[in-house]
């Protein structure tokens, strides 16, 4: 797996997406602590850790929807921990929930619509026709043949698809994905897989939050470990797997 995940000469570009020493607290509790995450421009970097390390947590810090106790957040080098989450979207950032937030009533092409039409609206960019954008996305997600389904009558997997589509329609620089693959069966996991590699070669840089340590492993080229806030280890999947405090605390010994 280490042929797959060559390691990345740091000297020729900087992350795209950085937090520093991110502390969060809730009333005596420390979610996370003094974290700090890379994400580069072509790779995915998975963040794993077990349920309550602060996974969700981190991702809310970056988008907006939770101000840290201390610590900061760039996209591009730009520092954006006291601006609004719509602003951030505006300067490249696009997230997925573990909890699908669709509109249900619609169907999958206008879901996806709806965030190409925002998109030229931001832009002012005519030379955008929504409806291209959204056809565009609905092959490259693999959603051809459900494209005029409403979204509550879809399978978990697929809604998790239109779900990325739709966060894609925005054209972002930064993906944050938590738990995409949920729902999903052994093929359309593989097909998932396929799409996260193609979307990194095109320069997007993805942070993938996700139970399926296996997809992580496959898909990753940096993973980063939380447990109980901290930063448990970094480095790429062969290095997470040989890691014994990282097999201790969360993967066990049956992953490979």
């Amino acid at each position: 797996m280490s042929e797959r995940h060559p390691r990345r000469d740091m000297s020729e570009r900087n992350p795209l997406l950085e937090t520093r020493g991110v502390t969060v607290r809730f009333g005596g509790n420390v979610a996370l602590a003094n974290v700090d995450l890379d994400a580069w421009p072509g790779q995915v970097t998975g963040l794993i850790g077990p349920n309550g390390a602060g996974k969700t947590t981190l991702f809310n810090v970056i988008c907006g929807l939770q101000r840290p106790d201390s610590g900061l957040v760039r996209i591009d080098g730009r520092d954006v921990t006291r601006l609004l989450p719509y602003k951030r979207a505006r300067a490249g950032l696009a997230r997925t929930f573990q909890r699908l937030e669709l509109f249900t009533l619609l169907d999958v092409r206008s879901n996806i619509r709806v965030a190409a039409d925002i998109e030229r609206r931001h832009r002012r960019d005519r030379s955008i026709d929504p409806a291209k954008v959204a056809d565009e996305i609905i092959e490259r997600v693999g959603l051809d043949a459900v494209a005029d389904a409403r979204v509550d009558q879809l399978p978990t997997g697929q809604a998790r698809l239109v779900e990325v589509g739709r966060a894609l329609a925005s054209r972002p620089r930064v993906l944050l994905l938590d738990e995409p693959a949920s729902g999903q069966d052994e093929s359309e996991t593989a097909a998932f897989a396929h799409l996260l590699r193609d979307l990194a070669a095109d320069g997007l840089s993805i942070v993938l939050v996700e139970h399926d340590v296996r997809l992580v492993l496959e898909v990753s080229d940096e993973v980063c470990v939380l447990d109980f806030g901290e930063v448990l280890a970094v480095g790429t999947p062969a290095e997470i797997q040989s890691n014994q405090a990282v097999v201790a605390a969360y993967l066990g010994e049956g992953v490979s």
